[in-house]
Parts: structure tokens; C-alpha cells; sequence
């Protein structure tokens, strides 16, 4: 369930409205509360983890990023697990009305033991740039990035010889106050991240952050189709926390793009300059595509801007649903000048024929010419 996303947590599509995310996370949350499976590590993690997922999905700022950049997005924002008061407030009430009476009401939550608890998210994300090419048809890379490792000699801490005292800012509590008019709002101590303890001294070895950084280098599949805000998922090599286990790197992509194909999902467009002669005639082109050569027949009297769509030419879905198109463009181009002969074989076409449909514009302006005309008598 941990490798599940939010909304596959709550079970709900990404498009749901609040309403749905919150009953949907009312009846995970009855499922798996602790108090209705005693004893119950799973379902005690699941309980967690739909709380987790609620607390971000109820929050329009952290889902929006959510849905953007994925959990490593909110790690600015103290990682998947900030709480906004509003978060708090709704599910406290709701956690009243589910559990009123089931165990006697409400409990106070439990700090989270200071030397548990981690310093940084076990996930990391690192930004990788690829070329069209390489996006199109996929390609092995190598991945170098740095990643956090708890640092021994503090066993974490940031504390010389681990030993913690009372926060000085919020004064054991985990929690500082701020107060407008006759509201109290309270938020996450930003010295000691919510513990409500503090080094005493910084650990020299880490100079107090308590892990040390190191290299490493990953190879990895990117398979065909891929664009850019997609990610990949690379299990187990991510920020390794105090007690040795290891997160995921997920990889990001962004994709250069190609000076003549222009991708819009999983088509492909492509401008062709066709001149005015050819358009008129219904020539025969030949193309280029992601594979090949292809020959493109134009309609007699080929209008500017019209498209041509060669189905199953474009761009492989990246989970195997198909295949995109490739479309043409066509645009039309006209001579800058011209000299006597070309203006003379011109007007002989034009005269071909006939004054009919070689001026249709007479036909149309002379009636409203007389219309107009009526207007001033």
C-alpha cells in the first residue's frame, strides 16, 4: 500500500471532489482505525497511510503540488506529512463523530520519540533532461545523484554524542503559537521540526544536520514514450534514515524539444511548406516521420493550414495503451515577385478559366454594391 498512490490509497480517481475524497477517506478511516483492529500492524499502517493521503487531498495548496511534482514535491512544505490546522480541525471532528462512544471518545496524539524520528524524507527526487530522441524511443542512462545517510558517530541526531535537550523554542511542546486578534494559530516548531527536543551541542562529524551525504550512480530503462513531468520510479535507492532503511529515487524528466516534430501527447505534428502550385494541383509529397519515409497525397486545391493524418505514426504510449498519430500541417507558400513570363502564364490561367470562377469576388461585391446603394437614396 506504501508504494500506492493517494488517491489509489483512498481509492478514489484524481479528479474527485472534495466531497468524495472525504467520504471516501471516512470509510478507510472506520475500516482501519486502530480501535476496530487491535493488535493489527497492517491494518495500523493503512490507518496511517489514509490519513497521510486525506491530509494532503483536503488541502487545495498541497494537493495541487501533489499532483504536480508527487510526494517528493512536498518535501519543502516538511514532506508528505505537514498538517495544516484546518487539516487538523476536520479531522479531529470527524474522528468525534466516527469514534464518540467506540473507546470513550477522543485521545491525545503521542509525540513521536525524538530520536525516531527522521531529519529528512526517505524519498528524494533528482531532474533529468533527455533529448526528443531519446524520449521517442527510449534509451538506458545513468543517473548520479547524492543521497542522505544518518550520520553514525549521532546516530542521527544532529547531537554531540546524541544527547538531546528540551527546545528552547517551543519549550518541549513541538508546537509554537501565533496569535491574531482572538484567534490562536499554532504550526510546527521550525527549530526542532516537531520533536520538542534540540542538540545541546552540534555533532562535529555533521556539523549538527545529522546525516552525511554520499555519490552513488543508478542505470536505468526509460522506456519509449516517456515525456516530460513523467517520472520513474527506482526502488530502494533513495535517503537511507537512522535505522538503515532506504526510500526511492524517482526520476523526473524533461524533454528537449525536436526543431521539427511537435509532440502533443502522444501525436506528433509536423509543419510541410507545400507551394501554392502544388497545392493546387494535388501533388505528391514525401515526408518524414518518426520511422520514415511516407508519401503524402494532397487533395486537388489543398487549403493553408489543412492536416493529414497518418494513423499509428506517431508516438508509442508509455503503458503499452497503443500508438499516437502523426498529423501534417500543411502550409502554403507564394511567390515574393515575379517576373513577365510568370505573370503572363498566370493571367493565361486565369483566364482559362473563365470569369466565373476565376473572379468569383465580382459576383458577390457587385450585389452588395447595389445594396448599398439603396442605402443613400
Amino acid at each position: 500500500m506504501e508504494d500506492l498512490s493517494y488517491y489509489e490509497i483512498l481509492e478514489v480517481s484524481q479528479n474527485a471532489d472534495k466531497t468524495t475524497i472525504k467520504k471516501a477517506y471516512r470509510a478507510m478511516a472506520k475500516k482501519y482505525h486502530p480501535d476496530k483492529n487491535p493488535g493489527d500492524t497492517e491494518a495500523e499502517q493503512k490507518f496511517k497511510l489514509c490519513n497521510e493521503a486525506y491530509q494532503c487531498l483536503s488541502d487545495e495548496q498541497q494537493k495541487s503540488i501533489y499532483d504536480r511534482y508527487g510526494k517528493e514535491g512536498l518535501q519543502g512544505m516538511g514532506g508528505g506529512g505537514r498538517r495544516s490546522s484546518g487539516g487538523f480541525d476536520d479531522l479531529g471532528s470527524m474522528f468525534e463523530e466516527m469514534f464518540s462512544g467506540f473507546g470513550g471518545g477522543g485521545s491525545s496524539r503521542r509525540r513521536q520519540n525524538p530520536a525516531d524520528m527522521e531529519k529528512y524524507p526517505l524519498d528524494m527526487n533528482v531532474d533529468m533532461r533527455i533529448s526528443f530522441q531519446e524520449a521517442i524511443f527510449g534509451c538506458e542512462k545513468e543517473v548520479e545523484f547524492k543521497y542522505k545517510t544518518s550520520c553514525k558517530k549521532c546516530k542521527g541526531t544532529g547531537a554531540k554524542d546524541a544527547k538531546l535537550s528540551t527546545c528552547k523554542q517551543c519549550k518541549g511542546q513541538g508546537q509554537v503559537y501565533m496569535k491574531q486578534g482572538f484567534m490562536t494559530f499554532s504550526q510546527t516548531c521550525p527549530v526542532c521540526d516537531g520533536s520538542g527536543s534540540a542538540p545541546a551541542d552540534p555533532c562535529s562529524s555533521c556539523r549538527g544536520t545529522g546525516y552525511e551525504e554520499k555519490k552513488e550512480t543508478v542505470s536505468i530503462k526509460i522506456p519509449a514514450g516517456i515525456d516530460s513531468g513523467n517520472r520513474l520510479r527506482v526502488s530502494g535507492k533513495g535517503n537511507i534514515g537512522k535505522k538503515g532503511s532506504r526510500g526511492d529515487l524517482y526520476v523526473t524528466f524533461d524533454v528537449t524539444p525536436d526543431k521539427h516534430f511537435q509532440r502533443d501527447g502522444n501525436d506528433v505534428y509536423i509543419a510541410i511548406p507545400v507551394f501554392f502550385t502544388q497545392a493546387v494541383a494535388g501533388d505528391s509529397l514525401t515526408i518524414p516521420s518518426l520511422t520514415g519515409d511516407l508519401e503524402l497525397k494532397l487533395d486537388v486545391g489543398t487549403k493553408d493550414k489543412q492536416h493529414f493524418t497518418f494513423r499509428g505514426e506517431g508516438i508509442n504510449d508509455v503503458h503499452g495503451h497503443g500508438k499516437g498519430n502523426l498529423i501534417a500541417q500543411i502550409n502554403i507558400t507564394y511567390p515574393k515577385k515575379l517576373n513577365s513570363e510568370q505573370k503572363e502564364l498566370l493571367e493565361k490561367l486565369q483566364d482559362s478559366f473563365g470569369i466565373e470562377e476565376s473572379k468569383p469576388h465580382e459576383s458577390v461585391l457587385d450585389s452588395a454594391i447595389d445594396t448599398m446603394k439603396g442605402w443613400f437614396k
